[in-house]
Order: C-alpha cells, then sequence, then structure tokens
C-alpha cells in the first residue's frame, strides 16, 4: 500500500475507532429500527427510517416517532391490514410526503415480505438474477411501489412525494437513501448497522453520499467530482475499498457525524477545522498555505483578467515571435 494510502487509512481506522456509537446512534434515524425485537419489524421500520431521511435529523427523527406511534408496538402486523394503515397515517406529513405516501410503501413492503418471507429474501432474488446492483435494486423498488400502488394513486402525479418517497435508483440521483436502508440491513451488526441480510456480501453496497460525506470525500482526494450523482457513489466506494475491499462503507457512519459535527468548511479554517479528525490528510491542510506578503511589501501584480489578459497574452506571444 502506498504511503499515502497507508496514512489515510491510518486515519479513518481512528476515526472509526474515536465514534461514540451509542450516542451517534441515539440521534440518528436508525435507532428507531433497534428500538424493535423482530426483523421483519426492523425491515419496515428500517424501511420508513431511510426513505424520510432528509433534511433536519431532529425533525426526521420527531416525525418518525410519531408515524411508528401511530401504527402502534408492530409496523407489521399493522401493515396486514391496509384500511387500518391509512387509518392511522391520516394527517401525518413531513416535507413533501403525506401520511398516505407512507402507508403505500408500508403496504408495498409488507406484502413483499409475505410473499417472499422478508424483504431481504426478495432483494437477494432481484440480485441473483443478475445485472448490477443498481439493476437490483431498480426491481426491487420497483416491487414494492407496485404492491403498495405507490405512485398509482388518483392525482400522486401531480406531487412530488410518492415518487421521492421511493425513488427509482435508475434516476440522476446518487439514491442516498435507499444505500443506506441496504448498509444497515447487509452490514454485520456492529451497533448501528444489522446484518440481517447475511446472504448479501457487504463488498457490493456503496457508500450513501451525502453533502457532508461528499465534501469529506473531496477534501480526502476519493472523489473529484462535483454531483451527487450514482457515478460519485461508485468513486468514493472504489477509494474506501482501496482499504477494505471486503466492507468498503464500513467508513460511513463515523465519517458522515464526523461531518455533521465538525461542519466541514471545505477550506483551510484554523477555526472550524480544530478538532478535525481527518485534518492530518485532508488536502486543504497537506499543502503549504499560500504565503503571506509582510508590511511594506510590494504586493505582486495580479495578472489581467478577461479581455486585458486575452490582449496581454497576445502581446507576449507578438513580442516572442519578434525576437525570433
Amino acid at each position: 500500500m502506498a504511503a499515502g494510502d497507508a496514512a489515510l487509512k491510518r486515519t479513518l481506522d481512528a476515526v472509526r475507532s474515536r465514534c461514540d456509537v451509542a450516542a451517534r446512534r441515539a440521534s440518528d434515524p436508525v435507532g428507531f429500527v433497534h428500538g424493535y425485537a423482530d426483523p421483519l419489524d426492523q425491515e419496515l421500520v428500517a424501511l420508513l427510517a431511510s426513505s424520510i431521511a432528509f433534511g433536519n435529523v431532529k425533525t426526521i427523527r420527531a416525525k418518525l416517532g410519531d408515524a411508528l406511534r401511530r401504527l402502534g408496538p408492530s409496523p407489521r402486523l399493522a401493515a396486514d391490514d391496509a384500511l387500518l394503515v391509512f387509518q392511522r397515517l391520516d394527517g401525518w406529513v413531513h416535507r413533501v410526503f403525506r401520511g398516505e405516501d407512507l402507508a403505500r410503501l408500508l403496504i408495498g413492503a409488507r406484502r413483499l415480505q409475505r410473499a417472499h418471507g422478508s424483504l431481504g429474501a426478495r432483494f437477494e432474488d432481484d440480485l441473483a438474477k443478475g445485472g448490477s446492483l443498481r439493476e437490483a435494486l431498480a426491481r426491487f423498488t420497483t416491487a414494492i411501489r407496485d404492491a403498495g400502488g405507490l405512485g398509482s394513486s388518483p392525482g400522486s402525479a401531480l406531487r412530488r412525494g410518492p415518487a421521492h418517497l421511493l425513488p427509482d435508483p435508475r434516476g440522476a440521483s446518487g439514491s442516498k437513501r435507499l444505500l443506506l436502508f441496504l448498509r444497515w440491513m447487509v452490514r454485520p451488526a456492529d451497533g448501528v448497522d444489522l446484518g440481517l441480510w447475511s446472504g448479501v456480501a457487504p463488498a457490493v453496497l456503496l457508500c450513501p453520499v451525502d453533502t457532508h460525506i461528499h465534501k469529506l470525500s473531496r477534501n480526502l482526494g476519493l472523489t473529484r467530482r462535483a454531483d451527487l450523482s450514482w457515478e460519485t457513489a461508485e468513486e468514493i466506494t472504489r477509494g474506501l475499498a482501496r482499504f477494505d475491499p471486503a466492507d468498503p462503507v464500513k467508513y460511513d457512519f463515523s465519517l458522515c457525524h464526523l461531518g455533521m459535527l465538525q461542519r466541514c468548511p471545505s477550506r483551510r479554517d484554523a477555526s472550524r477545522c480544530e478538532g478535525c479528525g481527518v485534518m492530518p490528510v485532508c488536502r486543504h491542510w497537506s499543502r503549504a498555505p499560500a504565503k503571506a506578503v509582510r508590511a511594506g511589501e510590494p504586493k505582486p501584480r495580479n495578472m489581467p483578467r478577461g479581455p486585458a489578459a486575452r490582449g496581454a497574452r497576445v502581446e507576449r506571444v507578438s513580442a516572442r515571435a519578434v525576437r525570433r
């Protein structure tokens, strides 16, 4: 392993080892998933939690808690009665989502559980059919939407909520929330992830990329891409796979929470960067700062820009031509 990679791996391992898992889980939507004992309930709660996980995390947890209280002690038993689910979630709203959207998601997922034994068994079937992870996830989400009628009810085409709640992975986004759901289900149980889907290898997972992971990944040289697309998730995961090809996304949780706590400025900022775990290998700190100009010294001349710059370049080229 190259010296640079070895230093980055040591840093990432240190960040992961210092992460207060219990505290971070308690402030994360995944904490609700751990509150259920039955794996089928855990699957459904994880799907609900990940699907509405965008925006302020306190608001997400409040809205998720409200939905779960409405559903009662066992979401899977509640979902067996479609009319009951619609009644209990009536009036629930979170951003662009309504209670009816959440009800259709839950009903569709529960119908897949009953048909295949679990959501994990259905996803394994989709993965075994061949193709990429993206295609398998697309088949999986299409089956849930179709089973619950998500997006097909009258008037749903006029709202953003149904399509956004369970998006098509073949779209332009990086499908962060779907990849987050897969991470929770597939990765070995470590206090955050649950390891319910042991038939799926963690090596196939992609890193769920939000703004925090994206900033840190650019600063660490894991990607140069400027968007939050599926291709960016693939590139970041390939970078992390250099350190652990069997489980490349194991660094995601600790890095994401580091980014949220540190409020990464993506620039050299001594105040805000103080105490950041990845500061030793960050691109903003691994290079020397620009030389400060001392008081009284003449400032370096700024090169002209725009038309003036083009004119200056033409004059320099012409002068060289004359000298020749």
